[in-house]
């Protein structure tokens, strides 16, 4: 079973997905986050098409560990999903996953300011490799 990672925004929910094996997270694409309804419904297609097993949710966290306004979103985010989905719901802290996408894609010599959705995509996917790589594949 993949893993399935989910970098949530107010506009858009960037999404990676991790290989059969659980060790390399790949960038998948980007949901419109309204409607909810139609987000959901893309992302319970993705979780069926892909044989999902786990979704992973990046929560932000302060820099000191804290909770902020926007982790506070992604909580009640996470609470929707888990009474929407089927498949077991895990938070990570994703501090930093967006500064460090917008890195890989700048040395890649992607302009990251004209890319938003790619941003988003990488920002799962970085949050993705950083768990498979604690998993200690």
């Amino acid at each position: 079973m993949r893993i399935l990672a989910l970098d949530p925004g107010t506009k858009r929910v960037g999404v990676a997905i991790s290989d059969e094996t659980r060790t390399l997270a790949t960038p998948l694409e980007f949901i419109p986050a309204e409607p909810f309804a139609e987000f959901l419904a893309r992302l319970k297609t993705l979780i069926r098409e892909k044989e999902v097993g786990l979704v992973l949710v990046g929560v932000p966290r302060n820099m000191d560990g804290s909770f902020g306004p926007a982790a506070a979103q992604a909580q009640q985010f996470v609470a929707v999903l888990k009474e929407a989905l089927t498949v077991p719901i895990h938070t990570v802290d994703e501090r930093l996953s967006t500064v460090q996408a917008q890195r890989l894609l700048r040395a890649a010599g992607r302009r990251a300011r004209k890319q938003k959705t790619r941003i988003d995509q990488s920002a799962a996917a970085v949050l993705l490799q950083s768990y498979l790589d604690t998993l200690g594949g």
